[in-house]
């Protein structure tokens, strides 16, 4: 009689587990080698634009999805290397887009190339894709702010329509820089000068999320080729700032046990209510150059209004 009921809650926890495991979307959520995230949601469909590595190519990986299980892989015409190259570029490939769906309806992508910020904008997720402004240059050239490594960039609209970009890294892993403005409505233009809104831990990948009129700027820290690349964010007033780092600084990072290496460099999207946060990991390897996997789980908010620690285990399906 015991060993059956051994057997019955063995088979209950076993059967538990396989159905949880049936409606949870694991991580990695795709296969390949992908960076940088960013997230775009059209017509029930979920649009993932990232970095292909290692360390870029010559155009960005399109990843289509309605439940984060399966994906179609597209090619879109922009942005590419051939096409984002000025008298400035730098010699680095198409890295880190931020795509985003303005009051007009149509989709804004900022994307860094040759270590400067471009800008696009297309009816449709899929493109046709056009440089945004008509002689076809960066928004933000390689030599505009020396200090400044000119990648990452990250739009943000308000709750009242107001867009802002975000962008800036540093060079060598160190002095990292968050440059902020406001857009006009063109989306292109800037309304004011640009602004360095760098907070103590900032390297690069700023996010700006908002939520009960506060605003968080989330980044990432360290360096991302080793354990020590992490989330981290900080809280402001204003898009503009200033913003204030405290104890809760940390969201996301290696995990004790090493099965999560360095994750950073991510995006947020609210669905049903919830948000949840696309970033990327290190696959665990010995080569000399990072190949990175995406991940998904939820954000989630403490009663003080403080990011609570990622779990890193996946979520239930979207």
């Amino acid at each position: 009689m015991k060993q059956r009921l051994i057997f019955a809650l063995f088979l209950l926890v076993y059967c538990t587990t396989l159905h949880a495991q049936k409606h949870m979307i694991p991580n990695p959520i795709t296969g390949g080698y992908f960076a940088d995230p960013t997230i775009v949601k059209d017509k029930g469909r979920y649009f993932i634009y990232a970095t292909i590595d290692p360390w870029g190519a010559n155009e960005l990986a399109v990843l289509e999805t309605t439940d984060f299980i399966k994906f179609n892989r597209h090619h879109i015409n922009w942005p590419t290397k051939r096409a984002c190259t000025s008298k400035t570029s730098l010699d680095e490939m198409v890295w880190a887009p931020s795509v985003v769906k303005g009051r007009d309806s149509r989709f804004y992508m900022y994307v860094a190339v040759g270590g400067e910020v471009w800008g696009g904008v297309s009816s449709t997720p899929l493109g046709p894709w056009k440089n945004l402004k008509k002689d076809n240059s960066p928004m933000v050239k390689s030599t505009d702010y020396p200090k400044v490594h000119n990648i990452d960039p990250d739009c943000f609209i308000d709750t009242d329509g107001s867009a802002y970009l975000y962008w800036g890294s540093g060079y060598n892993w160190i002095n990292g820089h968050c440059m902020a403005v406001k857009l006009k409505s063109d989306m292109v233009s800037f309304d004011g000068v640009p602004k360095d809104i760098t907070t103590p831990h900032f390297f690069e990948g700023a996010h700006m999320v908002k939520r009960n009129q506060t605003y968080y700027l989330m980044f990432s820290e360290g360096k991302a080729i080793d354990a020590s690349y992490q989330v981290g964010y900080a809280k402001g007033r204003s898009p503009l700032g200033p913003f204030t780092e405290n104890k809760h600084r940390v969201i996301l990072n290696t995990s004790a046990d090493s099965t999560v290496i360095g994750p950073g460099h991510h995006t947020t999207f609210l669905n049903k209510g919830q948000r949840y946060i696309l970033y990327h990991r290190i696959f665990p390897q010995k080569e000399s150059f990072v190949l990175r996997q995406l991940c998904l789980d939820s954000l989630n908010f403490d009663v003080n209004g403080d990011i609570k620690k990622v779990s890193t285990k996946g979520v239930k399906k979207v």
